[in-house]
């Protein structure tokens, strides 16, 4: 694993030492709905999909849960070397907490395009172990799609869509939701998805090809904002998307969602990156 860039900020007020990390948690993962890593909760798992426990621990799941808390704090506090790494140690517990970390790092940090590419794209394969071993996470899929997404942007939209990625993605959100239809991370996913596609092909061929409408972007944005109204990312996303959709039309409303997403009070490094981002596109 080549060495990561920093996070570039002060995360005094990200690191959730202690049982800080669960009283913290529901507000954390309001997102992507994560459960707070917990033997018992593992032990359901592993019950009803063995092939998850990983052979490291030796059946100490108290170690085991501990290990994958360990890696959310590393993510939480920016320090994403050491959460992909206390991830891995976790076999399929810990694909989720890595997948995210790839995703935010490769998408904030990761300057060179090569290895941001392939970052995205380490995850992708490890989403798809994810989505075999733990059929039943709404997270297997959506950190599949998340990923897939971004190295969808980073190789282009339109060289994607040719490759079948566009329906890879798809079918990924949709399973994600139906898992978990309070997912909201996965509705400002599906809102993009839909926003690109018309953007790229028309609405018209991105109604016809691919299911896509102005429409059904802007209720999954709409859903997201309503799920995580203290959520950067959604309302920066919700501007991307309108910005796709609508040009310069609608560019009082991209820029509101900008300044909302701006203001807001980061609780995590992720959502630090997602402020400063937004503070960026306003100057």
């Amino acid at each position: 694993m080549n060495h990561w860039n920093p996070f570039p900020y002060d995360n005094s007020a990200f690191a959730y030492a202690g049982g800080s990390l669960q009283m913290a948690w529901d507000q954390l993962h309001a997102g992507d709905r994560v459960p707070y890593p917990e033997a018992r909760m593992i032990m359901q798992v592993i019950e009803r999909h063995p092939n998850a426990a990983p052979r490291a621990f030796d059946g100490d799941l108290n170690l085991l849960a501990a290990r994958l808390q360990d890696a959310w704090r590393a993510f939480h506090a920016g320090e994403f070397q050491s959460a992909v790494e206390l991830g891995s140690l976790c076999g399929a517990f810990g694909y989720a907490v890595s997948n995210k970390t790839c995703g935010i790092y490769a998408s904030y940090l990761e300057t060179d395009e090569k290895r941001r590419a392939g970052i995205f794209l380490e995850a992708v394969n490890r989403g798809e172990t994810a989505m075999a071993i733990l059929p039943e996470d709404p997270n297997s899929f959506y950190f599949h799609a998340f990923n897939l997404g971004r190295y969808s942007q980073s190789v282009s939209v339109m060289n994607a869509l040719r490759q079948g990625i566009g329906g890879t993605i798809h079918e990924s959100l949709s399973r994600t939701l139906e898992l978990e239809p309070d997912h909201a991370e996965a509705h400002t996913a599906f809102g993009l998805y839909h926003a690109e596609i018309v953007n790229k092909v028309g609405r018209m061929i991105g109604s016809m090809t691919y299911g896509a409408s102005a429409d059904r972007a802007i209720e999954h944005f709409d859903r997201a904002i309503e799920l995580t109204p203290e959520s950067p990312i959604a309302h920066i996303e919700y501007g991307n998307g309108l910005y796709l959709l609508f040009g310069d039309k609608r560019l009082d409303e991209v820029t509101d969602l900008y300044v909302k997403a701006s203001e807001m009070q980061p609780r995590d490094a992720m959502e630090k990156l997602d402020v400063e981002s937004a503070l960026t596109e306003l100057e």
